[in-house]
C-alpha cells in the first residue's frame, strides 16, 4: 500500500479486497442518473442477493488489483470503471446478476438534456387537463394541444424526439406532466467476472424466450437426424423400433404374408376386393 494513503482508506480497501476474494462473482454497474432516494431503494431491494459498493474508482481499482493476486482475471474489471459506477458482489452466476440488474430499471421522466433512449412520440387523443394555461404550454414544447369540447386534447399524433437526439428542457417538463417517462433508470450491468473470466454486457444480455425456443428446435432437428441416420442412441431407439415395426407391417401387407398381425388386415382388404367386385360383377 503506497505510503500517501489514509488509515481510513487502507481499511476500505483491505475490506473490498477481502470482500473480493471471498464473493463468487464481481460485478461493475452503471448507476449514472439515478436518483438518490431511488439508489437506496434499489440496494434495499437487493439486500441480501446483491452487495452495492460505491467508492473512489482509484479505490475500488486498487481493490481489484490487490484482489487480483487470489482471484486471477479481477483486474480486468477495472477498466469497466468509467463514469458513475460501483461494484457489486453476488453468490449468483453473471446471468442471474445481470437479470437482477436489469429488475431494478424503471422508466423515468426527462429532465432536458439527455439523448432520447428510443423515438419519443405522443397519440391523439384526450389529456387529463382542463382548459387553461397548459394548452399554451404544450404547444410552445411543439405539443400540438388545443381544446375541444371543454378538454385538453391532442389534435394528432407526432413524434417529438427521435432516438439519439437531445430532449429539450421545455420539451421535457411538458411530457412530465403528460406523464410520459422515456428514460430507463437502473443498474446497468457492464461486466462480471467468476473463475477468471469476465463476461460482458453483451454477452450477458440473452434472451431467454428465444434461447429456449433455440434449444428446442435444436433438440427436435437432431432427434429428426438421429432417426434418418439410424442412430440408436437411448431416445431414438424407440423411434427407430417403431419405425421399423410400421415398414415391417406395411411389406408384410404388400407382400401378403400372413402373421398374427397381417392376417386381420389381409381379411380385411381380401373383403373389401371381393365386395367391390361383386358390385361391379352384380354376383353376390
Amino acid at each position: 500500500m503506497e505510503a500517501h494513503v489514509s488509515a481510513e482508506k487502507k481499511t476500505l480497501v483491505e475490506g473490498l479486497v477481502k470482500e473480493f476474494a471471498d464473493a463468487r462473482v464481481v460485478g461493475v454497474v452503471n448507476v449514472a442518473g439515478i436518483p438518490a432516494a431511488q439508489f437506496q431503494a434499489m440496494r434495499v431491494r437487493l439486500r441480501g442477493k446483491v452487495r452495492v459498493t460505491v467508492t473512489k474508482k482509484t479505490l475500488l481499482r486498487l481493490a481489484l488489483k490487490e484482489a487480483s493476486a487470489k482471484r486471477s482475471g479481477l483486474e480486468q474489471l477495472a477498466d469497466l470503471l468509467e463514469g458513475h459506477t460501483a461494484v457489486v458482489t453476488a453468490a449468483v452466476n453473471p446471468f442471474q446478476l445481470f437479470k437482477a440488474m436489469e429488475a431494478t430499471k424503471t422508466p423515468a421522466a426527462a429532465k432536458g438534456g439527455e439523448l432520447a433512449p428510443a423515438d419519443i412520440e405522443i397519440q391523439e387523443g384526450e389529456t387529463p387537463f382542463k382548459p387553461g394555461p397548459i394548452v399554451g404550454e404544450l404547444q410552445k414544447a411543439g405539443i400540438p394541444a388545443a381544446i375541444d369540447k371543454g378538454k385538453v386534447v391532442i389534435k394528432k399524433g407526432k413524434l417529438l424526439v427521435k432516438k439519439g437526439d437531445k430532449i429539450p428542457r421545455d420539451l421535457a417538463q411538458a411530457m412530465t406532466r403528460l406523464e410520459i417517462l422515456p428514460l430507463v433508470v437502473g443498474m446497468d450491468l457492464r461486466g462480471a467476472w467468476e473463475e477468471g473470466m469476465v463476461y460482458r454486457r453483451e454477452v450477458l444480455a440473452v434472451d431467454e424466450v428465444k434461447l429456449l425456443a433455440d434449444f428446442a428446435l435444436a433438440h427436435r432437428q437432431a432427434l429428426s437426424l438421429a432417426v434418418e441416420a439410424a442412430i440408436p442412441t437411448k431416445e431414438v431407439t424407440p423411434l427407430l423400433i417403431a419405425t421399423a415395426h410400421r415398414r415391417a407391417l406395411a411389406l408384410a401387407l404388400t407382400a401378403g404374408i400372413m402373421t398374427k398381425e397381417t392376417a386381420p388386415l389381409l381379411l380385411a382388404k381380401a373383403h373389401a376386393q371381393a365386395a367391390a367386385l361383386s358390385a361391379k360383377t352384380g354376383v353376390s
